[in-house]
């Protein structure tokens, strides 16, 4: 607020140099003229209307960069897709590398969005094993966002193992399907 009124003290100060520099013509109100009131008012009318203007623009500019923001955070939330993985494996493939690269550019666009990561097994092997591999897929993926800019922070981890699988079937296409590392946004 201090640099607010000292910047309005020194456009007044400067709006009234420009105005008394120029050459006027003589003022019907004599009086007016005498104690210089007039021209001080205009001075001051014309500063508040160039500072009204700049907190306008700034807010302006504010609700725009707000509104940036929330795209981001929905397109975040909404464009995120999920990864695979080969059987009996938590190493990221070239394919899943690509994917988690798109990822990350929507997740660093939307620095406000937070991602569960959730991994997931086919049907084959233990609870325990299952449980157990899905976690190691959804930290090589953290990993993986972490060393492309996202913040750690901003990722947790779960392992589904089994459940929920997207293709119940019992065939290689449907086990290949369940076999993912999925993300959910959180805000």
């Amino acid at each position: 607020m201090k640099n607010l009124s000292a910047y309005l003290l020194v456009l007044i100060f400067a709006l009234t140099l420009l105005v008394s520099g120029c050459a006027k013509e003589p003022v019907a109100d004599e009086a007016a003229m005498m104690d210089g009131t007039t021209e001080v008012a205009v001075v001051e009318e014309q500063a508040m209307g160039v500072v009204e203007q700049q907190v306008d623009e700034g807010a302006a500019a504010a609700a725009r960069a707000a509104a940036e923001a929330e795209a981001a955070a929905n397109r975040a939330a909404n464009d995120l897709k999920r990864i695979y993985f080969d059987f009996d494996q938590h190493v990221l493939t070239e394919s899943a590398k690509d994917q988690l690269a798109i990822n990350a550019q929507l997740l660093k666009a939307a620095p406000s969005v937070k991602v569960k990561v959730e991994g997931y097994c086919d049907e084959r092997g233990s609870d325990e094993y299952n449980l157990a591999l899905g976690e190691k897929r959804a930290l090589a993926t953290k990993n993986y966002l972490v060393s492309l800019g996202v913040a750690a922070g901003r990722l947790s981890v779960i392992s589904y193992g089994e459940e929920m699988p997207i293709d119940p079937a019992n065939t290689e296409e449907a086990w290949a399907k369940n076999r993912r590392a999925e993300f959910k946004a959180q805000r």
